[in-house]
C-alpha cells in the first residue's frame, strides 16, 4: 500500500486537481448525452413512466405535452452541461451548472419511492430492485457528483473573490500612502 501512494504521489496524483477536472469533465459528457436522448421520439416514450411518477416533475406533461416536456428536458441538460464545462473558467458559471445537475438529479431521485412496481415481490419487495429503480439509483451517484462540483466551484469562488478584494485593499491602501 506504501509503494501505491509513494507512486501516486510521485506522478502528482495526490497533489493535484485531477480528480475534480475529471469529475467536471465526465459531468458534461453525460448531460452532453443525455440531453442529446430527448431529441428523440424512442425517449420520449421511454420517460413517460418515469415523468408522470415524478412528484417534482409531473408537472410537464401538463404543460407542454410529451414531446415538449422530453425537449424542456434536453434544453436544461444541455445548459447544465455547458454551465459544468465553462466552469473550467469562470467558477460562478460553473456554480449555476452544478445548481442545475442537483436539481435535475434531485428531480430524478425522487421518483423512486413513486414509481408503481418498482420492487421485486417475488424477491420480497424492497431492497429487491427492478429495472427502473435500478436506472434510477445511478442518478444518487450523479446528484453526489453535482454537489460536489457545486462545494468545490463556492469554495474556489469565494477564495478568488478574496483574493481580488485583498488586492483592491492593498491598491487603496497604495494610493493613500503615494
Amino acid at each position: 500500500m506504501k509503494y501505491l501512494i509513494k507512486l501516486c504521489d510521485r506522478f502528482g496524483l495526490l497533489q493535484s486537481d485531477l480528480d475534480y477536472h475529471f469529475l467536471r469533465a465526465s459531468m458534461v459528457l453525460i448531460f452532453l448525452f443525455f440531453g442529446y436522448q430527448k431529441w428523440w421520439e424512442y425517449e420520449a416514450k421511454a420517460l413517460i413512466p418515469y415523468i408522470s411518477n415524478g412528484p417534482l416533475i409531473f408537472w410537464m406533461y401538463p404543460a407542454f405535452g410529451i414531446r415538449g416536456a422530453t425537449w424542456f428536458l434536453g434544453v436544461s441538460e444541455w445548459m447544465f452541461g455547458l454551465l459544468i464545462f465553462l466552469g473550467f473558467w469562470n467558477k460562478k458559471l460553473g456554480i449555476l451548472g452544478a445548481l442545475g445537475g442537483c436539481a435535475s438529479f434531485v428531480s430524478t431521485t425522487t421518483i423512486i419511492p413513486f414509481f408503481p412496481d418498482g420492487w421485486a415481490a417475488s424477491a420480497g419487495g424492497f431492497p429487491a430492485m427492478k429495472e427502473n429503480v435500478a436506472f434510477l439509483m445511478k442518478d444518487l451517484i450523479l446528484l453526489a457528483a453535482s454537489f460536489y462540483l457545486l462545494k468545490q466551484d463556492l469554495n474556489r469562488a469565494s477564495r478568488e473573490n478574496q483574493l481580488i478584494t485583498s488586492s483592491a485593499i492593498g491598491s487603496e491602501e497604495f494610493r493613500r500612502t503615494a
